[in-house]
């Protein structure tokens, strides 16, 4: 995998809040579930943190800047809630389906207790190596790197993206240099914007 860098704009990354799924530990991969009130309350705050970080020149460096969301459900709730908290009307945005959350395939809708029940071979392998494992009828990080890079590579401007955990681990690799081996495990909290700028990661 070759890394994506320099990388010359800033990226400003959004996991999507809180869903009941989430909570009961489901994976939910390419399923659309809804946010719940928690999942409501991180995406307000995400939009409220990253006004707060652009600051005084917010209006003319929002003019210039692009949104763009994963096109499923609690993605696109988040993006809509985040760009209320800027002052901002929820739409518009673009939508592309490359920043959709990995595909756990015959795993999604699963918990890891049952999925352990059911596929234990699987999860061995995956332990083995969770960069390079396909779920059954899934995607591995290798094949999603794939699959968003060259969406990161068709971006001509400072972008705000609301997506999944999954891709944000790929994003890690490609624009901050983390190892593929530690990124899988790397913890995306909801909530928070993750700013991608010169090679580097930061929380905001």
């Amino acid at each position: 995998m070759s890394p994506l860098r320099p990388f010359p704009y800033r990226l400003y990354f959004i996991r999507h809040g809180e869903t009941d799924w989430n909570v009961a530990g489901r994976l939910q991969g390419q399923m659309d579930v809804p946010l719940n009130g928690r999942g409501r309350d991180q995406a307000a705050c995400a939009g409220r943190a990253l006004r707060s970080h652009i600051g005084a020149d917010f209006a003319n460096v929002i003019a210039d800047t692009d949104f763009c969301a994963s096109p499923m459900l609690r993605a696109c709730e988040t993006m809509k809630i985040a760009r209320a908290a800027m002052g901002l009307s929820p739409r518009p945005f673009a939508m592309d389906d490359r920043l959709k959350e990995i595909a756990f395939g015959q795993w999604e809708g699963m918990t890891w207790a049952a999925i352990k029940q059911r596929d234990p071979l699987g999860v061995k392998e995956r332990n083995a190596d969770k960069w390079g494992f396909v779920p059954p009828d899934g995607e591995s990080y290798a094949l999603l790197t794939e699959r968003v890079k060259p969406w990161l590579e068709s971006l001509s401007g400072d972008t705000i993206a609301v997506s999944h955990g999954g891709v944000a681990r790929v994003f890690l690799t490609l624009l901050a240099g983390m190892d593929p081996d530690v990124a899988p495990a790397a913890e995306i909290i909801q909530g928070r914007v993750l700013l991608f700028e010169g090679g580097t990661s930061t929380w905001l």
